[in-house]
This record gives C-alpha cells, structure tokens and sequence, in this order.
C-alpha cells in the first residue's frame, strides 16, 4: 500500500511568521509534519522550506489542504510546489554511445534506489537499443546531425509528451540542446558533465585537466539552460589524481564520478529536496 504522504517546498522573501503560518495550516486540516528542514539565505533575504507530512489523518480534504496552502502562499509572496507520493514521477533518459551512466541509472532503478518509472530511452545513437529491452524500456532512435537538429529536438519533444514526462536525464547525451527546447523544461532537465564545474566547460574536460596537471578531478550534476554546462549545480563528486595518469587514467576515474554525481542528482529531483533560485540550488539532503 502506498503511504499517505506528500511534500511542500517553499521559496519566497524571509520574514517573521513564516515557519508557523505553514505549520498552522497543515496542523489545521489533520495533516501529521513527518519531517522539517530550512534554511535562510542571509545575503538574498531568502527563506526556503521543505516539509514533509502524513496525510492519512486529514480532518478535510486534498482540495482544501491546496487552498489553505495557497492562501498562505499568496500572503507571504510564496513560489511552492506540492508533491504526493502516490503519483510515480516518470522519466525520460537521453543517451548517446557511452552507456556507464545509463546502464548506472537502470541498474540503480531496477534496485528500488529511484522512486520513479523510467518512460523511455531516446538516444541519437542505436549502440543502447539492447540496454532498453533488457530492462523493458521503450527505446526512440532520434538521430541528429546539423541540418536535422531541428526536426530531431521536435521527434524528441513529442515522444516526451507522448510518454507524460516528468524530468528528462541526459546520461551522457553529446548533443547540446537548443535554448528553445530547453525553455519547455525549465529545472526539469538533469545533466551530468565530466568535470568538476566551473572548470573545463565544453567539449574533452578530462584530456582539458591532463593538460593543466590538475590534482583532481570532478564530475557536476546540474539542471540544463540556455547556457553550456551554466544551469544550477546540483551536485559535485570529485577524485585525487596525479602526474602519473593518463588522460585514460582520468576518464576512468572518472567514469564512477559521473554515475554517482548523476544518480544523487536524479534521486534528489525525484524526492523533491531540491529548490532553484539565483542560478543556483537548496538541496535538502
């Protein structure tokens, strides 16, 4: 049986009553807080919460509780969202012919690790059409090239909407978005670059670090925009290397960065910790 819970995130302006004004409304439709995390920004003025709560000793209803909610919202200038547990969130995994990340993914799913359904697999490759039917997800083969990436990004959006999708991973996808599909999406796309952001943005970050002799390397989780390798840092995973590594060397390290930095991320969005603001997050982990 599915539990009864639901989550709220709350981002607006810090000021007095905030924290009771919330706990008043759900503590006044039955609602039991399970969990409580905050925090303020003090350079922003900003105040963020993340509640999580029982709802199966609700004195009212759903329709009501969201009404209370907005009213509260709409006093104190509020952005929040509300998320039930009941509604499976479904996702759709981009890849391109390296597959650690996507084969990490699956596996970690198929483990219980990500409370989601993973929709679909679309890549512009065919190399993950055998990784799909493995583990009996719909695989779309969209192949892009300069004169078709329009026509391929209008396949890929109606295959999303097709599939009700409700974050979008790119597991090492080696295409670089449009700022017009990204805008459909906003905080709902999930890249995994091969370095530890803001250093060694673009394209070969590892044989970028070789050359620079750095002593570590990282990989970064973010949500995508407009800008390459710019959105929200969601999370950071990092290695020592040394002089003795090949750029070889370093992409294997690599590699187990990059699955790890992804799947925090993934499982973060899917449990709604994360709030974006500035260019930047709150992640309540």
């Amino acid at each position: 049986m599915t539990p009864q819970l639901a989550t709220l995130l709350v981002a607006c302006q810090d000021r007095k009553g905030l924290v009771a004004s919330l706990a008043q409304v759900l503590y006044g439709h039955g609602a039991n807080i399970l969990d409580s995390d905050q925090h303020t920004d003090p350079v922003a003025g900003m105040f963020f919460q993340r509640l999580r709560f029982d709802l199966s000793s609700l004195t009212t209803d759903r329709v009501s509780l969201e009404h209370g909610i907005k009213e509260v919202g709409e006093r104190f200038a509020m952005s929040w969202t509300l998320s039930y547990v009941s509604r499976m969130p479904r996702i759709a995994v981009f890849t391109s012919k390296q597959e650690h990340c996507l084969y990490d993914l699956m596996i970690r799913h198929r483990a219980g690790e990500l409370r989601c359904e993973v929709a679909c697999i679309i890549s512009n490759h065919a190399d993950a059409a055998p990784i799909a039917a493995h583990f009996g997800v719909p695989f779309h083969h969209v192949p892009v090239t300069a004169e078709t990436k329009e026509t391929a990004e209008a396949a890929a959006h109606e295959i999303i909407e097709a599939a009700k999708v409700d974050l979008i991973v790119l597991a090492r996808y080696m295409q670089i978005l449009s700022s017009a599909f990204v805008a459909k999406y906003p905080s709902r796309i999930i890249n995994i670059h091969h370095s530890f952001l803001p250093a060694f943005v673009g394209a070969n970050p590892y044989k970028q670090a070789y050359e620079k002799g750095v002593k570590l390397i990282g990989a970064t989780s973010h949500y995508v925009t407009a800008d390459l390798d710019q959105g929200p840092i969601i999370e950071q995973t990092t290695i020592r290397v040394s002089h003795r590594d090949s750029v070889e060397d370093l992409v294997r390290k690599g590699r187990d960065l990059e699955k790890r930095a992804l799947a925090q991320a993934v499982r973060w969005h899917l449990e709604d910790r994360i709030l974006v603001y500035a260019g930047k997050t709150v992640v309540f982990d």
